[in-house]
C-alpha cells in the first residue's frame, strides 16, 4: 500500500477530533442536532488550521443517516463516500483555479437540481476570495435566492477580501491560530499511534514553526522522520524547519548584551554557514526578545530590550524584501550591538536635554498657577476652558513618549463616539486581530483594546507609545485596518491610536471639557436649569462609556 501522508492520514473526521476549535465545533454540532441548517457559511482564519475538514465533517453530519448528538458515524455508504470525495452531491471547488462567472453560474443552474442520495446537496468552495467582481455577483445572485436543501460552506484565509454583501448573506465562523501546546500534545498523540519514539524538543520546535497550522506541523513532522534514525530528536527538527537551536541564540544575544560585535557576527556567521534562512532567524530572535520581556529575573534593561525589537521589526521587512539576506542580517547585528554601546550615551544626552526642559516646565507651571488664581476670582468659564488647554498642553510635552497625541481630533471622536458602537468593534476585535496575516502586523496590533468608537472614528489603546506612532505613521496598516473593519462590522472608521497613559489623561480631560466646556454653557444658557446641565453630563458620559458610569446622588 502507498505511503500515505500524516497530514491526510490523521485529518479530523469527526467534530470532537478538530485540534482547537471547540467553539466552532461545538457551535456546529448544536446547529445539527437543533435542525437549524443555514443555507451558507463562511469559515474563516490562518492555513492549515480546520476550515475545509471542517467543511467536510459538516456534509457528512447533516446526511448521515446514522447521526448521532451532531457527530457523523464515517461507516455508513455516504460518510465513507463524502471522505473519499466520491459523492456527486457534495461538490468540492477551489477558487484559486475556478474563480470565473462561468464557474460559478453553472454551479448556480446545478444548485437548482435536488440530491440524488442526500438530504442536503453540499457545495464547498475553499479559497473563495479568489473570485473574480464577477464570479462573486453570480455567487450573491444564488445566495439571495438559496434553494432548498442546498448548503454552501465557503474558506477562506483572507476574510477582507470578501465583499461585505457576501458577509452579510452567510453564518460566519472564525477558526483561530491553533496554539503551540495543543499542537505539540496533537503531534505526541500522533507519534504514540505511529509507536515512533521522540524528544519533547524536537515537537517543541516543530510546534512553534507551523505558526497555529495543524497541518504545516504534520507536514513538517513526516519531513523531520525522514532524517530521523527511528527516533525523532531535537536536531532533526532543527535541520527540517531551518529553526535556531537555543543554546545559539543564547550565545548570540549573550554577545549583544556585551556590545561584542565580533563575537555576535560570529555567532551568525555559524548559523548561517549550517544553512539557516536568516529571514528564519530574525522571527525566532523577535520570539527570543520577547521571552526576555517575560522574564522576571532578567538582567538586561527593558528599555534596551525595546530597543532590539524595533531593530528587529524594521530588519525583517528588509531581510524580506532583499536578495542579501546575510549582509541584511550582517546590518541588524550591529544595529543591535551599537543600541546597547550608545545606550549610556544617549541617555546621558537625554538626561541633559530633560533637565533643561524641566526647568522651563517649572517656570511654566508658576505662570500657570498665576493664571489659574486669576481666574479662580474672576470664575470665568471662557478662561477655565483657556486653562485647561494650557494644561493639556504641558501634560503632552511631559509625556512619557515623544509621540504627539492629537487631542483635539480625539476630543472630536469622544463627542461622536456611542456605546453601541464601542460594543461592536469591542466583540469583533479578537477576529480583527488575527486576520493579520503578517506576524509583523499582528506584533504591532497584540495587546490593544478599542475604547471609544463611532462611524467615523476607532480609538485604540497600545502599551507603550512607541507602538501607537507606528501605527499611526503606517498607511497600509491603516488601510488594512479600515477594510477589516468594513467586511467584518460593515462601516470603516479611522483608527486613532495612542498610548494607555495618553488615554487616562485624555479621558480625564474630556470629562472635566463635559463639565466646564463651551456645549454646557449654551445648554445653561437656555434653558437655565442646572439639573438640565447635570442630566446632559449624565447622558454623555453614559453615551461615552455605557453602563460603568453610576450617578451618585450626593
Amino acid at each position: 500500500m502507498a505511503y500515505q501522508a500524516l497530514y491526510r492520514k490523521y485529518r479530523s473526521q469527526r467534530f470532537d477530533e478538530m485540534v482547537g476549535q471547540e467553539v466552532v465545533a461545538t457551535t456546529l454540532k448544536n446547529a445539527i442536532m437543533n435542525g437549524q441548517i443555514s443555507h451558507a457559511y463562511l469559515f474563516s482564519g490562518p492555513r492549515g488550521t480546520g476550515k475545509t475538514s471542517a467543511a467536510k465533517i459538516f456534509a457528512k453530519a447533516i446526511n448521515c443517516p446514522n447521526q448521532k448528538e451532531g457527530e457523523p458515524c464515517n461507516k455508513c455508504d455516504i460518510c465513507q463516500a463524502i471522505t473519499q470525495g466520491n459523492l456527486e452531491d457534495v461538490i468540492e471547488l477551489d477558487a484559486a483555479s475556478n474563480n470565473g462567472v462561468d464557474e460559478i453560474r453553472e454551479i448556480r443552474d446545478k444548485s437548482t437540481y435536488v440530491a440524488n442520495r442526500v438530504t442536503y446537496k453540499v457545495y464547498i468552495i475553499d479559497e473563495v476570495h479568489m473570485l473574480s467582481t464577477g464570479a462573486f455577483n453570480a455567487l450573491l445572485k444564488t445566495l439571495e435566492e438559496p434553494t432548498d436543501n442546498v448548503v454552501f460552506v465557503l474558506a477562506t484565509t483572507e476574510l477582507q477580501k470578501i465583499p461585505a454583501t457576501i458577509i452579510s448573506r452567510v453564518q460566519r465562523f472564525a477558526f483561530k491560530a491553533i496554539t503551540t501546546s495543543d499542537i505539540h500534545q496533537h503531534l505526541a498523540e500522533v507519534l504514540s499511534d505511529e509507536k515512533i519514539d521522540f524528544e519533547d524538543a524536537a515537537l517543541d520546535v516543530i510546534a512553534k514553526s507551523a505558526e497555529g497550522g495543524m497541518r504545516d506541523a504534520l507536514s513538517l513532522l513526516d519531513q523531520a522522520l525522514s532524517f530521523s534514525d527511528g527516533k525523532l530528536e531535537e536536531k532533526d527538527a532543527l535541520l527540517v524547519t531551518g529553526s535556531i537551536a537555543n543554546e545559539a541564540l543564547v550565545s548570540y544575544v549573550a554577545a549583544l548584551a556585551d556590545s561584542d560585535g565580533s563575537t555576535a557576527l560570529a555567532d551568525l556567521e555559524k548559523i548561517f554557514l549550517e544553512g539557516k534562512n536568516m529571514l528564519r532567524f530574525t522571527e525566532d530572535l523577535l520570539t527570543y526578545f520577547r521571552d526576555l520581556l517575560l522574564k522576571e529575573d532578567n538582567e538586561i534593561p527593558r528599555g534596551r530590550i525595546y530597543q532590539w525589537i524595533n531593530i528587529a521589526i524594521e530588519s525583517l521587512k528588509i531581510i524580506k524584501e532583499t536578495t542579501q539576506s546575510k549582509i541584511a542580517a550582517d546590518v541588524m547585528t550591529m544595529r543591535l550591538v551599537d543600541a546597547g554601546t550608545s545606550h549610556s550615551v544617549e541617555k546621558a544626552a537625554v538626561s541633559e536635554d530633560l533637565a533643561q526642559e524641566i526647568q522651563a516646565l517649572k517656570a511654566e507651571v508658576v505662570e500657570l498657577k498665576a493664571k489659574l488664581a486669576d481666574a479662580e476670582s474672576k470664575r470665568s468659564v471662557s478662561s477655565i476652558s483657556q486653562e485647561v488647554q494650557i494644561k493639556r498642553q504641558v501634560k503632552v510635552q511631559t509625556g512619557s513618549d515623544k509621540y504627539q497625541v492629537n487631542q483635539d481630533l480625539i476630543f472630536k471622536a469622544l463627542r461622536e463616539a456611542t456605546n453601541e458602537a464601542r460594543q461592536a468593534v469591542f466583540g469583533a476585535w479578537p477576529e480583527i486581530v488575527s486576520s493579520f496575516t503578517k506576524p509583523s502586523e499582528r506584533a504591532l496590533i497584540n495587546n490593544t483594546a478599542p475604547v471609544a468608537a463611532s462611524s467615523n472614528f476607532v480609538v485604540v489603546t497600545f502599551p507603550h507609545g512607541n507602538l501607537a506612532k507606528r501605527v499611526a505613521e503606517n498607511e497600509d496598516l491603516q488601510l488594512t485596518f479600515g477594510n477589516l473593519m468594513s467586511s467584518i462590522l460593515g462601516f470603516s472608521p479611522e483608527i486613532i491610536a495612542l498610548a494607555e497613559q495618553d488615554w487616562q489623561s485624555v479621558r480625564q480631560e474630556y470629562v472635566m471639557h463635559l463639565k466646564k466646556g463651551e456645549k454646557n454653557t449654551e445648554i445653561v444658557a437656555e434653558t437655565g436649569s442646572k439639573e438640565d446641565e447635570e442630566e446632559l453630563l449624565v447622558s454623555k458620559a453614559k453615551e461615552f462609556f455605557g453602563e460603568k458610569v453610576k450617578v451618585i446622588k450626593d
